[in-house]
């Protein structure tokens, strides 16, 4: 969501935020990276992002935010981009944890309740849903500023016992509204996993024998994708996203992981949303004036 000018994103607090965003996203991808149950992996991203959270509070209790703005840009956009992983990764440890080990159906019935659940979230928060989504500011200094919240508003329980210094009344929201969609592609994966049949396999045989490695990072490879993908490149656009991705992960012997959720934090970037791509732009160029030079 935009905050109240532009130079409150650049202001000395969300600067700070902002650097730690990159530093993690880069954290996460190579716990993704490694080959163990995502159980293992959640518990190690919620371990690094605690530590992350509690050095973040520490700083804000030596920080004063310059006006209301400043504050509400805080609370409203940057402090969200950090608890929302947590809040994810937190989910997912206790969706793993209470998995059941039985069939495919009792497993599918176990990801639909949870899917369940959080549509169950969103239609108790659709009001605010709607405010946040379609970037509406006017309730902004009730929601985002430290003050007492208005009783008459829907605010989470948990806000009464929170820490003054470190919470609005619906920062946890946004949080909150910002994992549960990663948290929906997740589950939606782990449907389509269980739902994938030998017959639906690509045919490796339409591949050649002989495979080379893709050595970016899965961050890179989901960008370069989906801008095939949003170019139309493959099939005049015919191409379903993750049709797309499953052929460029056979043929570069690799794999893309959680697309979906890598391509929301492409999107939640605050400098360039593109930095794969500008980078391939620059070495191209770098390439073609070092030819022309010779």
């Amino acid at each position: 969501m935009p905050c109240w000018g532009l130079y409150l994103k650049y202001s000395l607090m969300n600067k700070h935020v902002n650097t730690i965003i990159e530093k993690v996203n880069v954290q996460l991808e190579a716990i993704e990276l490694v080959e163990e149950p995502s159980l293992r992996k959640a518990k190690k991203a919620v371990l690094l992002l605690k530590g992350i959270m509690q050095q973040l509070k520490m700083k804000l209790n030596d920080y004063k935010f310059k006006n209301d703005e400043e504050e509400i840009c805080f609370f409203k956009e940057y402090k969200p981009q950090l608890f929302s992983k947590l809040i994810y990764f937190s989910e997912i440890y206790k969706i793993e944890t209470k998995r059941p080990t039985g069939s495919d159906t009792a497993q599918k019935n176990y990801i639909i309740k949870e899917l369940d659940r959080i549509k169950d979230y969103f239609d108790k928060n659709l009001d605010f849903y709607q405010y946040y989504r379609t970037e509406k500011t006017h309730l902004d200094r009730y929601y985002f500023l430290r003050v007492e919240p208005d009783i008459e508003l829907n605010v989470d329980c948990f806000y009464f016992e929170r820490d003054n210094n470190f919470s609005t009344s619906f920062d946890y929201k946004v949080s909150k509204i910002l994992a549960n969609e990663m948290l929906r592609i997740y589950l939606n994966a782990e449907l389509k996993k269980l739902e994938k049949h030998p017959e639906n396999e690509m045919d490796n045989s339409k591949f050649p024998r002989i495979k080379h490695t893709w050595t970016g990072t899965k961050t890179e490879l989901v960008e370069l994708i989906y801008a095939i993908y949003a170019k139309g490149s493959i099939d005049y656009g015919n191409i379903d996203i993750k049709e797309l991705i499953d052929y460029f992960c056979n043929v570069f012997n690799t794999d893309a992981g959680e697309f979906y959720r890598i391509y929301l934090n492409i999107r939640n970037r605050k400098d360039s949303r593109t930095l794969y791509l500008d980078s391939l732009r620059d070495n191209l160029i770098k390439k073609m004036n070092d030819d022309d030079n010779r």
